[in-house]
């Protein structure tokens, strides 16, 4: 779109309507690692131990227009092709793509991600300008207003967002990093859902509210559509200050609760004690496929079940190329992960460094920790053998799940960036018989 501002053929500043495109291709290897055991008792769920090779490439168009004043479209395509460490299993809370989708397969899938209808009204203050970019058309707005967005997106859109920690196909590879990993924000297995997102914002202040369509089985395509029987429904408040010599910086605090037909941990225990037939081999509904007659499963605890959790998101620039960021949130694990990672608490921490104090301003090298814990309910489902999303191996010793995740992002020209990522991760899910995991990685991006 700048092109065509530069030739004077598109107002960037005022835009009726935009095009954006992007182009990401990922690949890792993981290194052989030792394991005391790999899927025990043919649980099924295991992280092979063996070398491996992962890849995810997806492509997505950004189309946004100008309906009326204060309304807008926006409507995005996208393609993706993938193969998965170990059928993406194995890993929590620090699956090591975050563009990995429960669904995906080598055979290019093309799916819409969002289409979406966003109003404005303005309420005065400051006029704030709005750059032009994917999803968002190049406008004013006022520092005070109220926004309406209905349609197909990802709550991620416009929820838990941070500066350093969160546009991962410039940052971090590591899903760890893309949002808190205990979120188990209502969504398909691409992410996406229909939902509405309402949004006050009053000068430095944001307030959000998000009500979303919930799957109807765990990590899988389909949706339930019943909105007002199964669903997510997310709270944020957002504050954006300035600090350490005009530094800026954003405090965010989250709160969600889904309600959804979901099995917990205690009630699938007790249904196995109770009868041992209720195992995981036995179950004709929806069920992970496990093999082993000696474990509870989650399909005989399946019921209209609801969990909650509260989150803590900070964002804090200390120089014009240094950033820090952190994320913590607490959820609640009685119940299965539905939509998102194998976690019930997590947090992430990091900085970005910009390259400009080498003369590369637009590099970027990052570095990033991060760690999950499940709850009591949900280490003994596990060392009964039992499995759920992603996880499970038959037992467990358990340690949380960590990872250490470095980046260097290298801009070869204007938009293509090229970066070199490495992951270090000890207790894969959860489990301290197993690993330690190397995981290398090559990233190239491109945007237009």
């Amino acid at each position: 779109m700048q092109y065509l501002a530069d030739k004077g053929l598109h107002d960037i500043h005022h835009e009726r309507w935009n095009l954006y495109g992007q182009m990401t291709f990922i690949n890792s290897w993981k290194s052989a690692f030792p394991a005391q055991y790999t899927n025990f008792n043919d649980s099924g769920n295991s992280l092979l131990p063996g070398q491996e090779r992962s890849f995810t490439g997806t492509a997505t168009l950004y189309f946004g227009a100008k309906l009326w004043n204060g309304g807008e479209f926006y409507f995005a395509p996208e393609v993706i092709s993938e193969r998965a460490l170990s059928g993406l299993k194995g890993l929590g809370s620090v699956i090591q793509n975050f563009e990995l989708q429960k669904s995906g397969t080598q055979e290019p899938s093309y799916y819409v991600s969002r289409m979406f209808f966003k109003h404005t009204w303005g309420f005065g203050g400051s006029e704030q300008t709005v750059v032009s970019d994917p999803m968002q058309l190049g406008t004013t707005e006022d520092s005070r207003r109220f926004v309406l967005r209905a349609g197909n997106f990802s709550i991620l859109d416009f929820f838990d967002k941070n500066s350093y920690s969160g546009d991962l196909r410039r940052q971090f590879n590591n899903m760890a990093f893309l949002s808190y990993a205990a979120y188990d924000f209502a969504a398909d297995a691409r992410g996406y859902s229909w939902g509405v997102v309402a949004e006050f914002d009053y000068d430095n202040w944001s307030y959000k509210f998000g009500h979303m369509l919930a799957p109807r089985n765990p990590n899988q395509l389909a949706l339930d559509i019943e909105p007002f029987k199964y669903f997510g429904q997310q709270i944020e408040v957002e504050h954006r200050h300035v600090l350490l010599d005009d530094q800026p910086g954003a405090i965010r605090i989250l709160g969600y609760r889904n309600q959804e037909n979901m099995g917990s941990f205690s009630d699938a225990i007790a249904a196995f004690n109770t009868n041992p037939a209720d195992n995981a081999t036995a179950c004709t509904g929806f069920n992970y496929g496990s093999n082993n007659a000696s474990a509870p499963d989650l399909c005989w605890a399946r019921k209209m079940n609801v969990k909650m959790g509260i989150g803590l998101n900070l964002e804090q620039q200390l120089f014009d190329d240094v950033g820090l960021f952190f994320r913590g949130m607490y959820s609640d694990g009685k119940t299965e992960v539905y939509s998102y990672t194998s976690t019930d608490q997590s947090i992430s921490l990091g900085s970005l460094i910009k390259g400009t104090r080498w003369g590369r301003r637009k590099d970027t090298v990052g570095i990033g920790y991060a760690q999950g814990w499940l709850s009591k309910s949900h280490i003994q489902y596990l060392s009964m053998g039992g499995i759920d999303g992603f996880i499970g191996d038959g037992k467990i010793t358990y340690s949380p799940e960590q990872v250490v995740d470095i980046f260097y992002s290298y801009n070869v020209w204007n938009t293509i960036w090229l970066t070199a990522d490495y992951q270090h991760i000890a207790n894969p899910a959860y489990n301290a018989a197993r690993g330690p995991v190397d995981i290398f990685g090559a990233r190239i991006h491109v945007e237009f």
